[in-house]
């Protein structure tokens, strides 16, 4: 208790040192993401959060994962960890692959994994405009995997009536450097935008050296991301979009938790394309959208060292596919707003596996299949004198197993512009994957959907752009949760819907802006529990039994971001994050505790004028050693320095 009080404190004296940029936060911004065409945030009962483009520019130095963590919520697990770390989003202490990442609203998933979550990696900060997070079930809009929320990353495009050449060049500690260039041209009735961004870095060890033997290499990370857009203004009603993104990168790997490997790497492949039509009608706008999504990667452990005593070489490839279409329509009247639209997705992956060791080689079959799933969905919206209510619902026809139906319930009410009060109710779902219904091993083609029941309650109260608080209880119960079971009798591993998992807590938010200064501070409780007739393990226990299940999540976490434009050249920010003690699972052994830890981050920048800026990023400056993943490296004290200009 003591611990938990100093954390808070230390906190709360940071707040009263320095302060945020004003411009960084606007209340009642417009957003996409909860109703798929622009609406105010004062307009929607639902909890969003924006990153906007002025955030953005003061966060060149962090990664995408850093700057998710910093929302109340949110757990990016492996974001402090070294570059190329498998990054896990969690957003209220759901699992893996219950929150749905879009990109311009379209959702991307690699089916090639076992929980089709999207490796955030694949992203470069220097590309995107704004990220807009909405969290609570969203399977009515976005479909399967939004159980916990979505997080919309949308991307940098070309400003109207404008030619600019940007760009960003870093380094910084472990080796790391960044060059980053752009250019776009908003003249006439073309907009188009070309953007590259090259990112590596040596790195260091990432297995920890618990035994302080000093021979673990360093395992480096090497990443080059292209992008390309085009917005076509056909008339002034018609529109069209191309675009087509191609990131790779190849980062080195270590054997296990607390285990060096020399020889063993990972090349990333993903290839995002598609095109989009819009109509712009008298009541609103006709839209289509198709993407395709194409991820691969392919493992390679050497022979030259030999970090598993049962493995002298080993290969293998994951290929995931997407295809999306959507079709949607929204209207608007004086008191009413009506979505009605459908999608389809393709999903496919082929894999195999090589290895060859102690007991010969292992060769098993290639696999290769696919499941598809049609949805069509609506949601109406009713506004008048504050109120604004929300009734919507999907139809999920899935290939495999049949069809579900989610719905969404929105009430919220404004008082003076000022207050705002909310419920929300939702249903949502996530489909079982490939991997769990097709797998050689393990895979059940008769699993179910897993199904969640959300609950949201909150209040809000603003002042202009001076002032925002917002308090929010979230409670959720995930029914027929898939687990992999496994039994010591027969050797025998299969995919279940066994599992119910129930989670809860609150997330606390405040901002205020005076002049120069900003402060901007959440604070995030999180509880759970599964019950399960199988352990962590997926070892049969016998019977219905509740345990813990937040992993790696904490029960207690929070930011506080704060900093003052001191000279119209010069802003100076600091960032603390405080994080609780947190569970570990550790297969077949009791599970461990991570201890808790809090780390400060300074940021500055200084502009030499209205086009070029020079910043410079310094994180946890004092040292701190904690573990996000027992038995791998955290970053300790790290900076980035670096040249920002927009011509």
């Amino acid at each position: 208790m003591k611990m938990k009080l100093f954390t808070v404190a230390a906190a709360m004296i940071g707040s009263q040192l320095q302060a945020q940029d004003s411009a960084g936060k606007v209340l009642d911004e417009i957003i996409l993401t909860s109703n798929k065409y622009p609406r105010k945030q004062s307009e929607t009962g639902k909890v969003t959060t924006v990153i906007n483009r002025h955030q953005l520019d003061k966060s060149k130095g962090k990664t995408i994962g850093e700057l998710l963590n910093s929302v109340a919520g949110i757990t990016i697990i492996g974001a402090n960890n070294n570059a190329g770390t498998n990054l896990t989003t969690s957003i209220r202490g759901a699992s893996a692959g219950n929150t749905l990442i879009l990109v311009d609203g379209i959702p991307v998933t690699d089916p090639s994994v076992n929980n089709n979550y999207f490796d955030l990696n694949f992203f470069s900060i220097d590309q995107i405009e704004r990220i807009e997070i909405l969290k609570g079930g969203q399977s009515t809009l976005y479909g399967s995997d939004a159980v916990a929320g979505v997080i919309n990353i949308i991307t940098k495009k070309a400003d109207r009536d404008k030619v600019s050449f940007y760009g960003t060049l870093t380094a910084g500690s472990y080796n790391s450097y960044k060059q980053s260039l752009g250019f776009s041209s908003g003249k006439g009735s073309t907009d188009y935008s070309v953007s590259y961004t090259h990112n590596g870095s040596k790195g260091f060890s990432t297995a920890y050296d618990k035994n302080r033997i000093g021979s673990f290499d360093k395992d480096g990370f090497d990443q080059h991301v292209a992008d390309i857009r085009m917005n076509q203004r056909i008339s002034k009603k018609w529109g069209a979009n191309l675009y087509a993104t191609y990131n790779y990168y190849q980062t080195d790997l270590d054997a296990s938790a607390f285990t060096d490997e020399k020889d063993y790497t990972v090349k990333n492949d993903n290839l995002k394309t598609g095109a989009g039509v819009k109509f712009d009608h008298k009541k609103g706008t006709l839209r289509f959208n198709y993407n395709f999504n194409y991820t691969e990667r392919f493992y390679l452990d050497d022979s030259l060292f030999k970090g598993n005593p049962y493995v002298d070489f080993s290969q293998s490839r994951y290929i995931g596919r997407t295809h999306y279409a959507e079709l949607y329509n929204n209207w608007k009247w004086t008191n009413w707003e009506l979505l009605a639209g459908a999608d389809y997705r393709l999903n496919n992956t082929y894999q195999y596996y090589f290895s060859t060791g102690m007991f010969g080689p292992y060769d098993p079959p290639a696999w290769n299949d696919k499941m598809n799933q049609v949805s069509p969905y609506t949601s109406i919206i009713y506004k008048k004198k504050g109120f604004t209510g929300e009734l919507g619902g999907r139809l999920n026809v899935h290939s495999e197993y049949g069809t579900n139906f989610t719905y969404t319930i929105n009430p919220a009410y404004l008082i003076n512009q000022k207050i705002k009060l909310f419920i929300n109710l939702y249903s949502a779902f996530k489909a079982p994957t490939l991997y769990q219904l097709f797998d050689p091993s393990a895979g059940n083609i008769d699993l179910n959907p897993e199904k969640g029941n959300i609950e949201e309650a909150g209040i809000e109260y603003f002042v202009n752009s001076s002032f925002n608080f917002r308090l929010v209880a979230f409670y959720r119960n995930t029914k027929d949760a898939i687990v992999y079971t496994y039994n010591p009798a027969t050797f025998q591993s299969k995919y279940l819907n066994v599992s119910e998992q129930k989670n809860y807590g609150a997330e606390a938010e405040l901002s205020y802006t005076a002049g120069k200064l900003s402060v901007n501070a959440n604070y995030t409780y999180t509880d759970g529990k599964t019950t399960s007739a199988y352990d962590g393990s997926g070892t049969s226990i016998g019977k219905d039994t509740s345990y813990y299940n937040l992993y790696r999540i904490p029960k207690h976490a929070i930011n506080l971001n704060a900093g003052i434009q001191a000279t119209p050249s010069l802003y100076i920010s600091s960032h603390v994050r405080s994080i609780s003690k947190r569970k570990e699972y550790i297969y077949g052994a009791v599970p461990q505790t991570l201890k808790a830890y809090m780390t400060v981050d300074l940021y500055g920048e200084y502009k030499f004028n209205k086009k070029i800026k020079a910043f410079l990023d310094l994180k946890n400056i004092t040292d701190k050693e904690y573990f996000e993943l027992l038995g791998y490296n955290s970053r300790k004290f790290n900076f980035t320095a670096g040249i920002n200009f927009n011509l």
